[in-house]
């Protein structure tokens, strides 16, 4: 399986897990709420969601007329095929949550576990964030050394490119240290005051998100913050 398809298999699974859904509303959500697959391949996703069904993660159920003009030769019928998910396929959308090596903190499967932190214990999302901004970090400091050694012979322009592409990266690990702030303090509230009403919520899945600041983050998937 490749990295890009796995993160697709990711997003379904993840969507899924919230409402059945069949193949056109998929694609509307993979393309509206999930920015990283706005330039996925839609051709992808059917074959995807036949492999999910394969391996016993998701069920086919009929439904009505197709909405998708491209769904029906897709599928191989006209009535409209609504996925939902199954106990098993739930029990794996847990297990690759819980997930936390190197793959996590990638540009496109970041944003991809990223849009599905509501759903993902406080300590993962710690780890994967912390992992994340080690990850970019160790880029901004390649990219320092890099500019170091090539100022002199670039280009107006492309020096020019390069400081765009480290202040992208600069911007990331700024959004990153709020979130992990954010993360700490929420943590550290739950247990100071366990008896709080704003803290029974004993899942760790929520409360994680700074409060009055600006909502526009960094898009991981800038080619500019590789």
């Amino acid at each position: 399986m490749s990295r890009r398809s796995g993160i697709l298999e990711f997003a379904v699974l993840g969507l899924l897990r919230e409402s059945p859904m069949h193949g056109y509303e998929l694609r509307k959500r993979l393309n509206t709420s999930l920015g990283v697959f706005r330039a996925f391949s839609y051709g992808s996703l059917y074959p995807c969601l036949k492999t999910l069904v394969a391996n016993g993660w998701l069920i086919e159920e009929s439904g009505g007329t197709a909405e998708d003009p491209l769904a029906a030769p897709l599928a191989g019928r006209r009535a409209k095929i609504v996925y939902r998910l199954t106990a098993e396929g739930k029990e794996h959308f847990e297990e690759l949550l819980s997930q936390t090596g190197p793959d996590a903190y990638e540009d496109e499967h970041f944003a991809a576990r990223f849009a599905f932190f509501g759903q993902t214990s406080r300590d993962v999302r710690m780890r994967v964030l912390e992992g994340r901004r080690s990850r970019l970090e160790e880029r901004l400091e390649k990219m320092r050394a890099s500019l170091a050694r090539t100022r002199e012979r670039l280009d107006d322009y492309t020096l020019e490119l390069q400081r765009h592409g480290m202040e992208s990266v600069e911007r990331e690990v700024r959004w990153l240290n709020e979130l992990i702030e954010s993360e700490r303090a929420g943590r550290d509230q739950q247990r100071s005051a366990p008896d709080s009403p704003t803290q029974q919520n004993t899942s760790g899945k929520t409360d994680g998100l700074p409060r009055n600041r600006d909502t526009t983050r960094p898009d991981p998937s800038d080619d500019t913050a590789t």
